[in-house]
C-alpha cells in the first residue's frame, strides 16, 4: 500500500502522506518552507483551534452552516484545541506572512475529523465550512491575541507573583542585615539586605502590572474583519457571538476590535505588550546580576549571600558552585530583549490592510511569555527560596567601607569627612578608628553618629 495519496487543490495535485489529516494546501507549505524546523506551538494551536470552534458555533446558531456540520466542526476543533493532534501541525514558523498555510493547515484538519465523524468524506470542506465567514488575515492575529492573553493569564502572572512573594519573603527575613550599598559598584552608604530584596520584589511586582496594562490590549479581537478588514462574506452578527464563545472557553473577556482596519494592518498592541515583556527582563537581567554579584566569591568576592548548591559548577575544578539558576535567567532576558527587536521590526510590516510578518510575530511574543513564566517559576524554587544571608561577611565590609564618613557631615563638615574617608581607605581602616585618632567627636556623638542601622532610613542628628 502507498504510503502517500494524491489530492488535488487550485494548483493541480499533491502527493500527501496517506495518515496525514492535512491536505494539499498545507502539504504544499511543507515543500515549500523548508526553512527552520521550528513549529507553532501548543500555546498557538490551542488557540486556533479555539478560534476555528467558536467559529462553528457561532455559524450554527445564525444558520450560516447547516447545525450538524457545524457540531461536527465545532467538536474536532475542541479535540484539536486539547492537543490530540499537534503533530498534524508541521509547518515551519517561517511561511507566508499572513499565516495563511497554517490556517489552511487547521482547516483541513479540521474538516477531515468532522468528515470522519459525520461519514461522509466530502461533507465538510475546509474552506466553505471550517473557515466560513472568516479568512486569514482575521483569524491569525486574533489566534495571536488569544494565545498570548491566556499565557499571560494562565502562566506568566502566577509565575511572577511567585517570584515576587519569595523575594518579599527574603526581605522580610533579611531586614536586620546592614551591608554596604553600592552606586557605580563602588562602596556606598550602608543599606539593608532586606531593603535590596524588597527592591528586586517591588520590580517584580511593577513588572506583572506593566505586562496586565499591555495585555488589555490584546483583548481586542480582529475577528469578523475577513480578508481587508471589511467584514466581506461574513455574518453581521458573527464576530460578537464568535468573540463571546471565544471568552467563554478560555475565561478572558474578549471583545472585538474597535476598528478593524487597525486591527488587521497594524500589530501595534502585540508590539506594546512585548515591550512590556521587554521591561520586565530589563528588570529580571538586574535582579539575578545583583544577586549574582552579592553571592560572588566565596573568597574572592562579596560573599554577602550564598546561593543553594544545585549542580557542580565545574568539569575540572573540584567543589566549584556556580549561579546557574541566576545566569539561565539573565540568557533568557536577552532572548526576550531580542525577540522584542523582531517583533517591533515585524510590527512595522503592516502594509497597508495586512500586516506580513504574523507568524514570526507570534512566535516570538509566545516564546517570550513561555521562558519569562519558565525562568520565574525556575529562579524562585531553585535560587531565591535557597538564599541565606552571610552576615558576618556583610559586616566586616561594612566596617571597612569609608562612605561611611558621609554620616559625619553634619557633625564635621564634608572637607573633614572627606579626609576621613579617604585616610580609612587608603590605610585598610575603619572610619571609626580614624575619628577617635584624631579625637573629632565624644564617644557618645560618635556613636549615634556612625549607628549603620540609622543609616538606611531617613532622618538627621538631633
Amino acid at each position: 500500500m502507498s504510503d502517500h495519496r494524491i489530492e488535488k487543490d487550485s494548483l493541480g495535485e499533491v502527493r500527501v502522506p496517506s495518515d496525514a489529516l492535512y491536505g494539499a494546501q498545507t502539504q504544499r507549505a511543507v515543500e515549500n518552507f523548508r526553512i527552520s524546523g521550528q513549529r507553532f506551538g501548543r500555546r498557538f494551536i490551542r488557540a486556533l483551534a479555539t478560534v476555528k470552534r467558536a467559529a462553528a458555533e457561532a455559524n450554527g446558531e445564525l444558520g450560516t452552516l447547516e447545525a450538524l456540520m457545524a457540531d461536527a466542526i465545532a467538536a474536532a476543533a475542541g479535540r484539536v484545541a486539547d492537543g490530540e493532534f499537534d503533530d498534524h501541525f508541521p509547518l515551519d514558523i517561517y511561511q507566508t506572512g499572513s499565516g495563511t498555510s497554517t490556517n489552511m493547515n487547521a482547516n483541513e484538519v479540521i474538516a477531515r475529523l468532522a468528515n470522519r465523524a459525520l461519514g461522509d468524506d466530502m461533507a465538510v470542506h475546509p474552506n466553505d465550512h471550517v473557515n466560513f465567514g472568516q479568512s486569514s488575515n482575521d483569524v491569525i492575529p486574533t489566534s495571536i491575541h488569544v494565545a498570548a492573553r491566556v499565557a499571560i493569564e494562565e502562566d506568566l502572572v502566577p509565575a511572577l507573583d511567585h517570584l515576587a512573594g519569595a523575594l518579599e519573603d527574603k526581605a522580610r527575613a533579611f531586614d536586620g542585615v546592614v551591608k554596604s550599598g553600592r552606586t557605580h559598584l563602588m562602596d556606598a552608604t550602608p543599606v539593608r539586605l532586606g531593603q535590596e530584596f524588597g527592591g528586586w520584589a517591588h520590580q517584580v511586582r511593577r513588572g506583572i502590572d506593566r505586562v496586565l496594562i499591555a495585555a488589555g490590549e490584546l483583548e481586542e479581537l480582529a475577528l469578523g474583519g475577513t480578508a481587508t478588514g471589511t467584514g466581506i462574506n461574513s455574518h453581521a452578527d458573527f464576530p460578537r457571538l464568535a468573540i463571546d464563545r471565544i471568552g467563554a472557553l478560555t475565561g478572558i473577556d474578549f471583545t472585538e476590535a474597535e476598528n478593524h482596519f487597525e486591527a488587521q494592518g497594524a500589530k501595534d498592541a502585540v508590539v506594546s505588550a512585548s515591550g512590556a515583556l521587554n521591561t520586565l527582563a530589563a528588570s529580571l537581567m538586574k535582579i539575578a546580576d545583583d544577586i549574582r554579584w552579592l553571592a560572588s566569591g566565596p573568597t574572592s568576592g562579596l560573599h554577602e549571600i550564598s546561593l543553594p548548591a544545585i549542580q557542580p559548577g565545574s568539569s575540572i575544578m573540584p567543589g566549584k558552585v556556580n549561579p546557574v539558576q541566576a545566569e539561565a535567567m539573565m540568557m533568557v532576558a536577552a532572548r526576550v530583549m531580542g525577540n522584542h527587536t523582531t517583533i517591533t521590526v515585524g510590527g512595522q510590516r503592516g502594509n497597508f490592510e495586512l500586516n506580513v510578518m504574523m507568524p514570526v510575530l507570534a512566535q516570538a511574543l509566545l516564546e517570550s511569555i513561555e521562558i519569562l513564566a519558565g525562568t520565574a517559576r525556575a529562579f524562585t524554587d531553585r535560587c531565591v527560596v535557597g538564599i541565606t544571608a552571610n552576615e558576618d561577611r556583610a559586616r566586616e565590609l561594612l566596617e571597612k567601607n569609608p562612605s561611611i564618613a558621609t554620616a559625619l557631615n553634619p557633625y564635621v563638615g564634608y572637607d573633614v569627612a572627606s579626609e576621613i574617608a579617604k585616610q580609612a581607605a587608603k590605610e585598610g581602616r575603619s572610619v571609626r578608628d580614624v575619628v577617635v585618632e584624631r579625637g573629632l567627636l565624644e564617644d557618645d556623638v560618635l556613636e549615634q553618629a556612625l549607628d549603620v542601622r540609622s543609616m538606611t532610613e531617613p532622618g538627621l542628628p538631633e
